[in-house]
């Protein structure tokens, strides 16, 4: 393969100019399956570079949008100093939107705790539950993801898609807690438009978190993962989830590609939602 910029292929903005501010945070320290996320987001920079700037379906020149990349955030072992970590940097945006590519799960936290004071709703998409309490000793584990957002945020303002996997307790417990999460069958079974009817008319004209864990996808789409889990969303199914919810995003992420585990197909993917993601934000908010 040749040699690509280091940067996300179109990222020309400078950050003072930039409306969205791209990051990765190579961080894998509590991963419990596969191991490498942490070398995500080089992988998914690289990754970019193989599409062209302009997209078909929307007309919109991505070369166009001001998009900076800010490299990667040096961040510690210690799981809770990375997402305070993740905080501050996101801070430090002034209402830019922040595009961080992982690394594991985790990040997620700094990022909604960094923009909770703007009244989000968080949308997981995400083939497990992660509504531990705790997990192996570690409260700011990938596993215990979504109870630490709904703990910033409130349990109202979370929707989780695509699950499928989770432990009894866990389950038992986001059921008691009232939890929304749509499982990945019922979304084959409904369709996923009629899906994200239900979360738009839930959340109204609330600015929205959205977090894409890709292993939401099915294995057949997105191999390269940490925690792979059969019968999963269709990568169309993805992107019609991220094409309707941009509109309205104040922040998004792209976590847990494990790219030693396939030949790039993953990383490929994860750099086309980001674009999509962009691109759809901004068809909604340009002048």
């Amino acid at each position: 393969m040749r040699e690509f910029p280091d940067y996300f292929a179109d990222a020309e903005s400078n950050f003072r100019n930039a409306r969205y501010v791209i990051f990765g945070v190579p961080f894998d320290g509590t991963s419990t399956f596969r191991y490498g996320s942490k070398d995500a987001p080089a992988e998914i920079r690289k990754a970019s570079w193989n599409f062209e700037s302009f997209h078909m379906e929307t007309e919109i020149d991505l070369s166009t949008i001001p998009v900076h990349d800010y490299g990667d955030i040096q961040v510690e072992d210690e799981p809770e100093k990375v997402v305070k970590r993740v905080e501050e940097f996101v801070c430090r945006l002034s209402g830019k939107i922040p595009v961080a590519i992982g690394g594991e799960h985790t990040i997620s936290c700094g990022v909604v705790r960094a923009l909770k004071k703007r009244d989000i709703a968080v949308i997981l998409l995400d083939a497990h539950l992660d509504f531990r309490d705790s997990y192996e000793g570690i409260r700011y584990s990938h596993a215990c993801v979504a109870r630490r957002i709904a703990e910033e945020i409130g349990i109202d303002n979370l929707v989780i898609l695509g699950v499928r996997s989770a432990g009894k307790e866990e389950y038992m417990e986001a059921k008691e807690k009232g939890l929304f999460f749509v499982d990945a069958f019922r979304i084959k079974k409904e369709g996923v438009e009629r899906v994200i009817h239900q979360i738009m008319e839930r959340f109204g004209e609330k600015e929205l978190y959205l977090s894409l864990d890709m292993d939401v996808l099915d294995p057949s789409f997105a191999p390269g993962v940490s925690t792979p889990e059969p019968f999963g969303l269709s990568s169309s199914d993805v992107k019609k989830c991220i094409e309707s919810l941009s509109p309205s995003i104040t922040g998004f992420d792209v976590v847990e590609v494990c790219p030693k585990y396939d030949y790039g197909i993953t990383s490929v993917l994860a750099a086309k939602f980001i674009r999509i993601a962009i691109d759809r934000s901004w068809s909604s908010i340009k002048p």
